[in-house]
Order: C-alpha cells, then sequence, then structure tokens
C-alpha cells in the first residue's frame, strides 16, 4: 500500500538517495527543505509526478502545519548534523535539532507513523569493553548528541515511531558530504596521498548510505512488528578503528601513507563497538559493504573537489 511521505531534509545527504527509492516505492513524496547548501540534488525526480518539494523553514509552523495534514508518514532528516557543525551555530542548531522536532512530534497524530535517524555517537566511549546494544547506557558528550538524545525519548512517548541509531555513514550522495569520516579519509588518500591521524585505535560502526534508505524501507513494510523500538543500524563486519579503516583504503591506494599522531579529539569521543543483531533479527541486512564504499568513493572523487561539499 502506498503512503504520502513527508521527508524533511529531503535534498539532503540521505534524502537525495531515500526520496527517490520511495518514489520507484510508488509512495507519494513530500519534501521540506531550505536548500541550506545551494544543491539541486532532487532535480532528477522533479519529473515525477508523486514529488512535490517545498522551499521552507521546518522550524516553521505556518510551513509544517498543511504538509503534516496531508502525510501517513514523516522522515525527519532536517537536521544541523554532527558536533563541528553544531558547534560554529549552537543557538542555531537547538532550534533545528530539538525546537523543531519537539514541535514536530507535538502536532503527529496518533495515527501518524515516524521514522527518524538518531545516531549511535550517543553511546559516547561505550559500555564495559565498549561494546553496546541498544539498551546499553547512552553517554551522549558533544550538543548535537545530547540534543539527539533527548528528542530520541520523546519519539518513543509517540504510538507509531521507530529510532535508528545509524552508525557513521559513507558513499557517495547527489548531495555529497566529505566530512564525514569514511568520505574523508578515503578523499585525503586519493588527493593527499597522505593522513595525520588522531586517536587512531578508537573504534566505531559504519554503514552505506544507501543502506540507510533500504532499512527505511524495510521498516515501512514491516511497522507493525518494529514500531517503538530502537534499532542499532551498521555493518557487523565494520565496527573498525581508524587505523584498521585506513588499512581498507590502503588495499585500494596502497602509496596512501598515515601517520599517527598524540594530537586531535574526536568531540564525541566515540570509542565503540556496536551490535546490530536486533535489526537483523528484523530480516534487514546491509547491501554495501565498506570495501564497496571505498571503491565507489575513490571513483566519485574523480569528478569532483572538496569544496563545498561538507556541513562545515
Amino acid at each position: 500500500m502506498s503512503d504520502t511521505i513527508l521527508v524533511t531534509g529531503g535534498a539532503g545527504y540521505l534524502g537525495s538517495i531515500l526520496v527517490p527509492e520511495l518514489l520507484a516505492q510508488g509512495h507519494r513524496v513530500l519534501v521540506l527543505d531550505n536548500f541550506l547548501y545551494r544543491q539541486n540534488s532532487l532535480a532528477a525526480v522533479c519529473a515525477h509526478p508523486a514529488f512535490t518539494v517545498v522551499n521552507g523553514d521546518i522550524r516553521s509552523e505556518a510551513t509544517l502545519r498543511p504538509l503534516l495534514a496531508q502525510t501517513d508518514v514523516v522522515i525527519p532528516l532536517a537536521a544541523i548534523v554532527g558536533a563541528p557543525a553544531c558547534a560554529q551555530d549552537p543557538v542555531g542548531a537547538h532550534s533545528v535539532n530539538f525546537d523543531a522536532m519537539r514541535m514536530l512530534l507535538d502536532r503527529l497524530s496518533s495515527q501518524q507513523k515516524v521514522l527518524m535517524p538518531t545516531t549511535n555517537s550517543a553511546y559516547g566511549t561505550g559500555g564495559e569493553q565498549n561494546h553496546c546494544t541498544e539498551e546499553s547506557p547512552l553517554r551522549p558528550i558533544s550538543q548535537y548528541a545530547q540534543e539527539k538524545v533527548e528528542i530520541e525519548q520523546r519519539l518513543l512517548q509517540h504510538e507509531n515511531a521507530i529510532s535508528f541509531r545509524l552508525a557513521t555513514i559513507f558513499g557517495m550522495s547527489p548531495r555529497m558530504r566529505m566530512d564525514l569520516l569514511v568520505n574523508d579519509f578515503t578523499y585525503r588518500a586519493v588527493t593527499d596521498r597522505a593522513l595525520v591521524l588522531f586517536e587512531a585505535h578508537f573504534k566505531r560502526n559504519y554503514l552505506h548510505v544507501r543502506d540507510v534508505a533500504r532499512v527505511f524501507l524495510h521498516a515501512l513494510d514491516r511497522f507493525k512488528e518494529m514500531r517503538g523500538q530502537i534499532y542499532n543500524v551498521g555493518l557487523s563486519d565494520a565496527n573498525l578503528s581508524k587505523l584498521e579503516l585506513c588499512q581498507c583504503i590502503q588495499r585500494y591506494l596502497p602509496d596512501f601513507v598515515v601517520m599517527e599522531a598524540p594530537i586531535g579529539q574526536d568531540p564525541d569521543q566515540r570509542n565503540y563497538i556496536v551490535s546490530n543483531v536486533k535489526v537483523e533479527a528484523t530480516g534487514f541486512r546491509p547491501a554495501f559493504s565498506l570495501d564497496d564504499g571505498i571503491q565507489e568513493l575513490i571513483k566519485g572523487y574523480t569528478m569532483i573537489r572538496k569544496q563545498g561539499y561538507g556541513n562545515i
């Protein structure tokens, strides 16, 4: 059965992959985006009769209310993403990531469904032996992670909601982000052939951007069995340290030189091994490996340069 789906921030890094997939599945898709990065990442779907786009601000109730009135499902992607971007404008980030999300959730009917991406950076340095499941204590450090945790708590008060704690995303997208770890390291390997690496042994989990779209489609098909739950989503064979990630890249770019340094710090202190068993038990399996993504990025970086392709 087709739904009318509102995707806020639908022209962003995730949305510009997800929206065409939703349309291909027969859904009507409404996108609300302020086009902060002057992107035309949804140009290819403008001819689709089931696609509607609104250039507007998620913080405006007057803009949001008529869109919600038409909507069966909300996928709220609009956000100031990442600790560095939030640190540049903490007041603006709070208004988008917290105030606007609270307003959206408060205006949903009990029948409307919500599929929301959160972040596993909320685990901070993880728990015992750095191993994290959905029941592990949360230790958010940055403003970005703290507000994501608060909004997730509000989200789960809604009876028709699912939260996905996403691993670090990678891969090519029409609205490219090159400030994400795999994307960044691969770009440096392609262009600079060298990288100075801090906190080299900090581990985290990874996930291809197209598998984010796939897990949303998976949840739409299995909403009744999955609703009301939190799911970690990542590659179970890719809980890797930064150094191990670099070694993966070196398989394809063997002249890539990595030098460890005692300076530098991740603002979220992400260092954990994440279990994805819960989402896998619903039948979901990622389709794209870390190696797939690295090879894809190497090809992509023959076409683009870094300026303008980040959130900071």
